[in-house]
């Protein structure tokens, strides 16, 4: 969403002055977050472990009927962005979709163990929009997502850390970074 210009003319004794003023606040703001399951706000999921539980450097959303029951979950993108990640990864991480929002200074999303991956490198992507399934990387776990918020792009692969340099409470980011009120 483009932020709006207000310009005023100003009839002076020998001029005509216009003067812009942006209603765009912060970028953060203008962007607009929401949770990646059940949007806009988690509706049918819980955090079964938060951000730094056990040095955790994401989220692991379920959904509250347990076990593999949310296997094949639509998983949404939380903000407008454009994809710099599509791959499988294997191992503890299966598919991994990575998406930097732009609109928010680069911040990234990072979503793990999908069971399909529903957009490409270098698409965009909007708000809400349908990114991928929930999985459980390739039968290695029960079927959760495993999701990243990052200050800037790092690579795939830790999960878990005592120095969480880098990376972002995605739950109190997304909270703090609500949609601006429809008019």
């Amino acid at each position: 969403m483009r932020p709006a210009i207000f310009i005023f003319g100003i009839l002076g004794p020998s001029a005509l002055v216009f003067a812009a003023v942006s209603s765009g606040g912060d970028s953060h703001q203008r962007c607009g977050f929401d949770f990646p399951v059940g949007p806009p706000d988690a509706a049918g999921f819980y955090d079964a472990q938060p951000f730094g539980a056990n040095h955790h450097l994401g989220n692991d959303w379920n959904g509250i009927y347990g076990g593999d029951s949310d296997l094949g979950t639509p998983i949404h993108a939380i903000a407008a962005g454009t994809v710099v990640d599509a791959t499988d990864y294997d191992g503890d991480w299966g598919n991994v979709l990575r998406i930097r929002h732009g609109c928010a200074d680069g911040v990234e999303s990072l979503y793990a163990h999908l069971d399909q991956i529903l957009v490409a490198p270098g698409a965009p992507v909007v708000r809400g929009q349908l990114i991928g399934t929930m999985g459980n990387a390739h039968g290695r776990y029960r079927a959760h997502l495993h999701f990243e918020m990052r200050e800037r792009s790092l690579p795939v692969g830790q999960g878990y850390s005592e120095d969480p340099s880098g990376y972002l409470d995605a739950t109190a980011y997304i909270r703090a970074h609500r949609p601006p009120p429809s008019p």
